[in-house]
């Protein structure tokens, strides 16, 4: 950030009275900058023993495999950008939507909220972020052409819990270069 949003002021970096970490400060109007990070919020859609998969058709990482997954609007709930996503990328409508996952990627200012979803039905497609959209069983999963870390560790997870039939609340941190 260079300018203030509210009065245009240059801003500085530094350590506001009473914080402990460097934020973007106005001097003008005083006003303090903060920046979170953002949060993801995508789903494990289920069909029986398959998950839906979806192929990006956008960067980063283009014909890459995914999880339906995209960052979560304002005015919108957690389950809610989950059903979103679904159906942006897969034209997918799910039911039964139950957190699963949470992970920290503290290297891009991310947190990930993973659902576990069942599909209302196959009637899905690929949306306009998709390239393909596919029903996998475990050994159908393109594991060496999965798009992101924490999409890979999340489907590591689930393939786990299902051989137990136990899905417990999973968090985890997704570190630089996984």
């Amino acid at each position: 950030m260079k300018y203030c949003s509210y009065c245009g002021a240059k801003l500085s970096f530094k350590i506001p009275v009473g914080d402990d970490r460097q934020r973007f400060l106005c001097e003008a109007c005083k006003t303090v900058h903060y920046q979170n990070p953002k949060m993801v919020v995508g789903c494990i859609p289920e069909w029986g023993d398959r998950i839906l998969m979806c192929r990006r058709a956008i960067q980063p990482r283009h014909g890459r495999w995914t999880l339906p997954a995209g960052y979560l609007e304002n005015g919108e709930t957690v389950s809610e950008a989950a059903k979103r996503e679904a159906f942006e990328e897969a034209r997918a409508r799910l039911e039964n939507v139950t957190p699963y996952a949470l992970f920290n990627l503290t290297f891009v200012n991310e947190v990930y909220l993973m659902f576990r979803a069942n599909l209302v039905d196959t009637n899905f497609k690929p949306g306009e972020e998709s390239l393909e959209v596919k029903l996998m069983v475990e050994d159908e999963i393109p594991w060496g052409h999965i798009a992101f870390p924490v999409i890979r560790e999340t489907l590591v997870r689930y393939f786990k819990d299902r051989e137990t039939g136990y899905f417990s609340f999973q968090m985890g941190n997704i570190l630089r270069g996984r």
